[in-house]
């Protein structure tokens, strides 16, 4: 590609374009320093653009576009969408027309698929479920390379030229702390650029979180990272493994991702590894939408995601009140696109300038907290379990529509269970039942007792499932 387009140019004129890192960095260095109202037509322009896309080549949104306006920039005037409505119509909403629902699947299905191009051409991403309603995502080159951009800004603005210099005197070793055994995004991509190669996926490994603590600890010790990013309540696991001495490591960042932290927490992790600590808040649908400054805010990365907190009836939360959920346009990836959709978490807009001096919004978020469960080992000390154990089981696990499990009494999980249609539901509760002792028993803990709920998942608050719940105690 020897030419790119200019500030008020549209993003289209190729379906197959994909800019290069080195354009975005600049693209965003530019527009960010050209001010708020740059940054405001750049991303008005960008969803213009992918809404005119997605009706031209998604039956879905071609549909459900209908009647509207023929350029849009404001996206209060888009219908609202969410992951079950998507999934419900998945063989009419990709604008790649070779994609469906069936091969997808088959794909998922297969763990030696992880990180490989699907159709030559794409990533495939899938989610725990934590929401209640797993779903199955895929996401284009454009995505991926505005999520390495905005990453890639954000680390550089976290560190600033001192804290580059410390990574990279400790060989500016990325350690990733994901789930290994299902096609999570993280995983995914990290096995996308381990086969692909480059120069990047010599500083990268992926660690996983299935591993029982001793091991992970071990493998840490051994490779000495400069970055540690993964799972929040990993992270809080491995930081009092740190306190005690058994883990030494000295990283000059920790970013914790995926499940909500308080200031407690971050001050924790920052004294017991010496090092500096940002916190992220994303999904799968949208990895760049949001990081985390000295503040303890997150900014909203607004050059290439909308995000608009609202109330029950989808009308705006003014700023300073926590919404009922929040909206969210992802602005990068045309072959899926997400456009106003409901990510089910409550956040509140913060109604005055960031101390931080950032200029992007920033926002607080009430929800997407990840509960650790603790059980009594029966040796005089306490094993602690992350959520992402339970949920990455059951996600890969056949004939399971959504889970819930709870910890009724500090020996006992109580397993709620959705059999997806046809399934067998005595042979779903077996393979549950035998995966969670499985899983148990590599923790030493045998002593706890696994029961069989008849009755559903119950929903909390604002209709969201917790697909784990810790004893009251």
């Amino acid at each position: 590609m020897s030419r790119h387009p200019k500030e008020r140019k549209t993003m289209s004129e190729s379906e197959s374009q994909v800019e290069s890192m080195a354009w975005l960095m600049r693209d965003l260095r530019r527009t960010r320093k050209q001010g708020a109202a740059a940054v405001a037509r750049r991303r008005g322009d960008r969803l213009a653009d992918l809404v005119a896309y997605a009706r031209s080549a998604s039956p879905y949104y071609r549909e459900l576009y209908r009647g509207l306006p023929e350029r849009i920039e404001d996206p209060a005037l888009l219908p609202v969408t969410d992951k079950k409505q998507l999934m419900g119509h998945f063989d009419d909403w990709p604008t790649d027309r070779d994609i469906t629902l069936e091969k997808v699947r088959a794909f998922t299905d297969d763990p030696g698929l992880i990180g490989r191009r699907f159709l030559g051409r794409h990533l495939v991403a899938t989610t725990s479920g934590t929401s209640g309603l797993r779903g199955l995502f895929v996401l284009d080159d454009r995505y991926m390379s505005v999520s390495s951009a905005v990453s890639s800004r954000v680390l550089a603005s976290w560190l600033g030229p001192l804290g580059i210099a410390r990574a990279v005197a400790r060989g500016g070793r990325f350690a990733q702390l994901v789930a290994t055994e299902g096609h999570y995004v993280g995983f995914a991509g990290y096995s996308r650029m381990a086969l692909e190669g480059g120069s990047r996926s010599k500083l990268l490994r992926a660690l996983s979180v299935h591993e029982p603590m001793e091991k992970l600890v071990a493998e840490l010790n051994e490779y000495r990272p400069a970055f540690v990013i993964g799972y929040a309540s990993t992270i809080m696991l491995l930081t009092a493994e740190q306190e005690a001495g058994r883990l030494h490591i000295d990283p000059v960042l920790i970013e914790p991702a995926g499940e909500t932290m308080s200031e407690n927490d971050t001050d924790r992790i920052a004294k017991a590894f010496g090092a500096k600590v940002r916190t992220m808040y994303s999904a799968t649908e949208c990895t760049y939408l949001s990081h985390g400054c000295v503040e303890g805010w997150y900014h909203v990365n607004d050059d290439w995601a909308v995000l608009e907190p609202v109330d029950s009836d989808h009308q705006p939360v003014p700023p300073g009140e926590f919404s009922h959920t929040v909206l969210i346009s992802n602005l990068a990836n045309r072959v899926q696109p997400f456009l106003r959709y409901d990510l089910g978490d409550s956040v509140m807009l913060r109604p005055d300038p960031c101390p931080c001096g950032a200029a992007s919004p920033a926002i607080r978020v009430q929800g997407r907290a990840g509960d650790i469960l603790t059980f009594p080992s029966g040796r005089g000390d306490d094993v602690r379990l992350a959520p992402l154990a339970f949920s990455s089981l059951f996600d890969r696990m056949p004939g399971v529509e959504l889970f819930q499990i709870e910890q009724t009494e500090p020996s006992t999980l109580r397993v709620r269970l959705v059999r997806a249609p046809g399934a067998d539901a005595d042979r779903v509760w077996r393979n549950a039942h035998d995966g969670l002792t499985r899983l148990l028993a590599d923790n030493k803990l045998d002593n706890v007792t696994v029961e069989r709920a008849e009755e559903p998942p119950r929903q909390g608050d604002g209709g969201k499932y917790r697909t784990i719940i810790p004893h009251a105690a």
